[in-house]
């Protein structure tokens, strides 16, 4: 009982750390990554659908990315949703691709992207102490239904520290890798 209450804890303690990765691989850095753009969305037929789906996206050089949409009518809606999105970034487009040029980070948007980070650092800590505290309700529910004992529940709490912990150790280690990324000039 207490071991599964624990495993699904730690599982979704787990999926709060894979959300900050791909948060945090959508922030720009000095160098070129198709995850910047995978997630900006286009109308196609009706629908919003992310680039990775429609185009394919390559990265020729350390500063660029280029886009090839497989059905070129959608370079323009593209295009429109690169200028909307808050990359910063101008698209060039020459009738069959999209080039997307990275210019250098100044020392101001380095220090905005910083603080960026740290924002979704700061929520990610926080979704891991609210499956902490719903994981420790849910040990004393099971100890008001006396499905488990004062001693279980107790040993549970203390599994669910070390695991918040652990995965918050995490985030600050993730969290310090992506400030390095982002500081490297």
């Amino acid at each position: 009982m207490i071991n599964d209450i624990l495993n699904d804890g730690e599982s979704r303690m787990k999926g709060a750390i894979s959300a900050l990765q791909e948060e945090l691989d959508g922030i720009r850095t000095g160098r070129a990554t198709p995850a910047l753009v995978e997630k900006l969305t286009v109308e196609y037929y009706g629908v919003p659908t992310p680039f990775n789906q429609v185009s394919n996206i390559t990265i020729p050089d350390a500063r660029t990315i280029m886009i090839r949409p497989f059905d070129p009518s959608l370079i323009r809606p593209m295009t429109k949703s690169i200028q909307s999105s808050d990359l910063g970034l101008t698209p060039n487009d020459d009738g069959k691709a999209i080039r997307l040029m990275l210019p250098p980070l100044t020392e101001d948007r380095r220090k905005e992207l910083v603080k960026q980070v740290s924002t979704r650092l700061e929520e990610s800590r926080v979704a891991i102490r609210n499956v902490r505290r719903d994981i420790i309700k849910d040990l004393k529910d099971a100890e008001k239904e006396k499905l488990i004992t004062e001693d279980d529940r107790k040993k549970g709490e203390e599994k669910i520290q070390k695991l918040t912990d652990t995965w918050t150790a995490k985030v600050d280690e993730v969290g310090k890798k992506k400030e390095k990324e982002i500081m490297e000039v």
